[in-house]
């Protein structure tokens, strides 16, 4: 493989399109190939459900069987495989674990989700791909970098292997009693009595993902910094802010192909830039369907989401009423709390000719609404990326969104006096700002030069995965250390951002070594990391590496082994070895 390609597993709960209830499908099933594209071998790796369907499954090959051991527990670990669009993809086979009527909602799912997360590190010396990053996504992965630190890391097979953990939304944290970290992980006491992996008296899976992986990212820039705060923080705040050197945020993409207007089978007339009368048919099309009113020239918002209050459905209801009084019509579709859902099929009953309700998900009456619609809604109270506003524009249809997370990092306001921005925002979580905002775009959506001018504007943006895996490549290399010796052997040292966290995971040693640089070598075997970083050459950063992969692998047996500390190439290590001893 090319010098900076990099072997990645890329391991998650769900992927599309195999198996799907949320936005990490999408990013599963997407950001593989995009990786693929940019040279890396990559792999995907998720639980083999029963809800896969049997066109999947007839194209499984096994790739082995054996037995392991979970905790006490002595079970059956199946790998088969299939290649789906250029990404060889594992299914981590289990009846017992993932042959369930529910994904998620089982009552041993912290079970199920630390069999799959130590399943993934099993398989690996079977199947004979060894990563360079294993790259795990959100709470149902989390066990996977406390495993690795707690018994894997330190096999000599396992030793070079980084790990990424994603963190897409961190409100679904996997809290579970405490004596599963012994009963069913496995892991040493010192984790739980650390604090590392318990929060508020509970095992967290979410906060063990965080502690433990040499790197944590999320989906947007501005999720990253949001989730350092107590009002975004979940209560994860102040782990993040401990770990907030080893945090970054890189927006998801979607992909343009499956958007694609100008090929997409769903719509009722495929479009391309600059076909404005042609986007008007696919409205005129939908409004059909749906039993609206049909006029062409009347504004149609669309809003395709869970129905729940995280998506600002709060501040939709307070202020309905007057949001049909705009002129616009409404399209939603989605299911969620009932609440919301008996709200709005009630007011559908007031305004049928401009309101339709549609309590379901269907991917092809989606990709309608997408194309047919003039604006999309979301509110939301916090949104860590958002795909809906990328699909959006992507069809030509302006988003009016809260400034939040990924929608702040995606939607530029309109400013009518320099002609510039994407979208339409709002900053307060308040219903009447909404309201306003809404107004806003109604009436320049009335001012057809200028909204043909955002329509296009739009439609010319590009948020595919190919911009999201060229940051996700630059990390891995940087993570590896591909970019830190690059930037050594320019001498310059300070442009290093990526640090890998390891855990303490046993106590510092009480031996004190005396200070005498002048005429007495320092011991790498015994020194403390204060004492290391007042060598010429090594420095607190070094000093620290030095320290913590001694606790992880044990005592130095050569001197050598420092060329295999992050960072110290034999440039470095010739450099520094003559000031240490054993």
């Amino acid at each position: 493989m090319k010098k900076g390609k990099k072997k990645i597993l890329f391991v998650a709960s769900e992927a599309d399109p195999f198996i799907k209830t949320g936005g990490l499908a999408d990013v599963a099933g997407s950001l593989p190939q995009a990786l693929i594209e940019e040279g890396h071998d990559v792999r995907l790796v998720i639980p083999q459900y029963r809800q896969i369907p049997k066109k999947y499954k007839d194209r499984m090959e096994s790739v082995c069987h054996f037995r392991t051991k979970l905790a006490w527990r002595d079970t059956y670990l199946g790998v088969n495989k299939l290649v789906e669009d250029g990404v060889p993809v594992y299914f981590i086979d289990n009846q017992y674990y993932f042959d369930r009527d529910s994904i998620y909602e089982n009552e041993d799912k912290h079970e199920q989700f630390a069999f799959f997360s130590q399943a993934v590190l099993d398989m690996l010396p079977v199947i004979g791909f060894k990563p360079d990053v294993i790259h795990a996504n959100d709470w149902q992965t989390g066990p996977l970098p406390l495993l690795f630190a707690d018994r894997y890391r330190q096999q000599s097979y396992y030793q070079d292997i980084k790990t990424v953990f994603t963190i897409h939304n961190l409100r679904y944290q996997g809290q579970f009693d405490g004596h599963a970290a012994g009963d069913v992980l496995g892991v040493a006491p010192h984790h739980w009595a650390s604090g590392n992996i318990r929060h508020n008296g509970l095992l967290n899976y979410m906060k063990a993902g965080i502690m433990y992986a040499d790197h944590i990212t999320t989906v947007s820039e501005s999720y990253a910094n949001e989730i350092q705060t107590s009002y975004f923080g979940e209560g994860l705040d102040y782990a993040l802010r401990l770990r907030a050197d080893d945090l970054s945020g890189i927006l998801n993409g979607i992909s343009y192909d499956k958007f694609d207007p100008e090929t997409n089978k769903n719509l009722a007339v495929r479009f391309s830039k600059g076909e404005v009368d042609k986007k008007i048919a696919n409205k005129v099309h939908i409004q059909q369907k749906m039993g609206l009113e049909v006029n062409g020239d009347k504004p149609l918002i669309g809003f395709i989401s869970r129905l729940v209050e995280q998506k600002g459905l709060d501040l939709v209801k307070t202020v309905f009423d007057e949001i049909m009084a705009t002129g616009a019509q409404f399209l939603i579709l989605g299911t969620g709390q009932r609440e919301y859902e008996e709200f709005f099929k009630a007011k559908q009953r007031e305004y049928p000719d401009n309101l339709s309700v549609n309590i379901k998900y269907d991917a092809q009456l989606a990709d309608q609404i997408y194309a047919g619609s003039d604006m999309f809604l979301m509110p939301s109270r916090f949104e860590p990326c958002g795909l809906s506003q990328l699909i959006s524009f992507r069809y030509g249809t302006i988003p009016v969104v809260r400034e939040t997370g990924g929608l702040n990092d995606t939607v530029v306001a309109y400013n009518e006096e320099t002609g510039e921005g994407t979208g339409f925002s709002f900053a307060n979580y308040n219903a009447h700002d909404m309201l306003h905002t809404i107004e806003r775009a109604v009436s320049f959506y009335n001012k057809k030069g200028i909204w043909n001018k955002l329509v296009n504007r739009v439609m010319n943006l590009d948020y595919s995965w190919h911009n999201s895996a060229q940051k996700y490549s630059e990390l891995y290399r940087q993570l590896t250390g591909d970019e830190e010796q690059r930037l050594l052997q320019k001498g310059d040292e300070s442009k290093v951002q990526i640090k890998v966290y390891e855990p303490d995971l046993k106590p510092k040693s009480d031996v004190k070594v005396k200070k005498n640089k002048a005429s007495k070598k320092i011991s790498i075997n015994q020194a403390e990391a204060v004492e290391l970083a007042e060598l010429p050459g090594i420095g607190d950063a070094y000093a620290e590496r030095i320290v913590s992969y001694r606790e992880q692998n044990g005592d130095f047996t050569k001197k050598s082994d420092l060329t295999k500390v992050k960072g110290i190439g034999k440039k470095k290590y010739q450099k520094i070895s003559k000031l240490l001893t054993l």
